[in-house]
């Protein structure tokens, strides 16, 4: 492993922990340095499901990632929540415990998405002092993800990149860089993705996510059903070099195949870690003999979605 990044191990290569695949990893022990659980799967279990997770904790190291913290929602933070959290965290000591920097419902309701915020001043200060309050209630420092977004605020006064960088400064949190996710947002808000991964503060990002999405031509929805595809690999390297290589996992949540199909993609990142960006003379010669930008990742086509309006 190489040397942590805020007290967090660079874990290797890793796959997210889904139930079809646990007689298979039981019966092989496949050789896979890590898993990611999703937190919410596991909080209230204490039957078969909660058992396996606690045998394959016994084996390899874990990390939790959650859906509902709903960090930047109106409602009070979940308290109880954050309680079932904990306890989990405490039962079964993950090396860190993550979750997405966006709302999942309101008035108590949960809509089951990553719902983005405004990048506003007010948002800021908003969402810094909630997470201050779940770092301290969990005792632990909290790593946060950039998600995919299809819509853009009007209010928004700083790129996204800008109020990642500036929460994780003032809240001392981890990031998690969601390659696919950097991709996805930049197709459909017509931004310059590897401009993105060049703005976060690097020695901040202890974990990457990699997954597949789906193209409806006019956007790009984060389905995680399908390969990476050769683009979020490019931008893979670019954040590999830019951070000298931390845990990086695989997501594949829907359409699932067998294990092992998996694992070889997974696996796919070596060879994205060993290869070198081009010089920018080089990388400038390229650009203009195919027209592509000289230091970023062509998309597909630009877009132009709409804003939304915040009262």
């Amino acid at each position: 492993m190489n040397e942590p990044r805020l007290g967090h191990p660079n874990l290797g290569l890793g796959l997210g922990l889904r139930s079809v695949h646990f007689p298979y990893i039981l019966e092989h022990l496949p050789a896979v340095d890590w898993f990611e659980i999703i937190s919410e799967n596991f909080m209230d279990s204490q039957g078969r499901p909660r058992q396996v997770l606690e045998q394959i904790a016994s084996r390899y190291p874990v990390v939790m990632h959650g859906v509902s913290l709903s960090i930047g929602s109106s409602d009070p933070l979940n308290m109880d929540y954050l309680r079932r959290l904990k306890a989990l965290a405490d039962a079964i000591q993950p090396r860190w415990v993550s979750d997405h920097i966006c709302w999942t419902g309101v008035a108590s309701r949960n809509t089951h998405d990553l719902l983005p915020i405004p990048f506003t001043e007010e948002s800021l200060r908003y969402v810094t002092e909630r997470v201050r309050i779940v770092q301290d209630f969990l005792e632990r420092r909290i790593v946060l993800e950039n998600p995919s977004s299809y819509i853009e605020f009007s209010a928004s006064s700083m790129s996204e990149a800008e109020f990642i960088s500036r929460l994780a400064e003032d809240t001392d949190c981890g990031l998690l860089l969601d390659v696919n996710n950097v991709y996805v947002s930049s197709f459909n808000h017509d931004l310059e993705p590897s401009e993105f991964i060049r703005s976060l503060p690097h020695w901040r990002i202890v974990q990457f996510h990699l997954a597949g999405h789906t193209n409806y031509t006019t956007h790009l929805i984060d389905t995680h059903n399908d390969h990476v595809i050769d683009p979020v690999w490019d931008l893979y390297r670019l954040a590999h070099q830019l951070t000298g290589g931390v845990s990086t996992l695989l997501e594949w949540d829907a359409d699932i195949p067998p294990f092992p199909v998996l694992h070889e993609e997974v696996l796919k990142a070596k060879q994205y870690m060993n290869e070198q960006l081009p010089s920018a003379g080089m990388a400038s010669e390229k650009a203009a003999d195919s027209g592509a930008p000289a230091h970023g990742i062509a998309l597909p086509q630009p877009l132009h979605f709409v804003t939304a309006e915040v009262e």
